[in-house]
């Protein structure tokens, strides 16, 4: 079993490799393996994981960074908000958004994310930032992205805080 699950990963990184800009969740179902697993295979220089119990840290600072992309991508659904991403705070066991009435706002589960990936890569010709968080099956909870301006290139703002903020998180962790 450990040799084809070797395998699946060689198969894989070769794909990313040939296809920079693919859609790894099409990787994940192809091979059957979760989107965490595909995430693995990216170059090394694309993707920093952090422990997940920084969840509450890293959607703190988001909050601070004006418009950004929130996706949640299933089988079924690709949802996406831009916009500011909320302040929050917990209650009742759950992160709860404070999102105006127009804006995003809903209640996630902190405790249910097992490690957050700062992800580096291009995506349909351009360059994206995204901060995904995984559950402990290695599914995505979430996704944020790094806005773009009117030119749609990365907001140069909100590269800076990225950077900082995975160089953080990954300091943190590696303490």
């Amino acid at each position: 079993m450990k040799q084809q699950a070797t395998d699946a990963t060689e198969v894989i990184r070769n794909a990313i490799l040939a296809k920079p800009d693919g859609i790894l969740e099409h990787l994940a179902e192809e091979h059957r393996v979760s989107l965490r697993a595909v995430i693995d295979c990216l170059p090394d220089d694309s993707a920093t994981a952090v422990a997940g119990d920084r969840f509450i840290d890293v959607l703190s600072d988001v909050a601070a960074w004006g418009d950004i992309t929130f996706i949640c991508h299933s089988k079924d659904a690709v949802v996406e908000f831009c916009g500011p991403f909320p302040k929050g705070r917990m209650g009742h066991g759950m992160y709860n958004l404070q999102g105006a009435k127009t804006g995003l706002s809903g209640h996630l589960r902190p405790e249910r994310c097992a490690a957050i990936y700062f992800v580096r890569r291009p995506f349909m010709g351009l360059e994206t930032m995204s901060i995904q968080f995984f559950n402990a099956d290695g599914q995505a909870m979430f996704k944020i992205y790094v806005g773009r301006d009117e030119q749609r290139q990365l907001r140069a703002d909100q590269v800076e805080h990225f950077v900082r903020l995975c160089a953080e998180m990954a300091a943190a962790d590696a303490s």
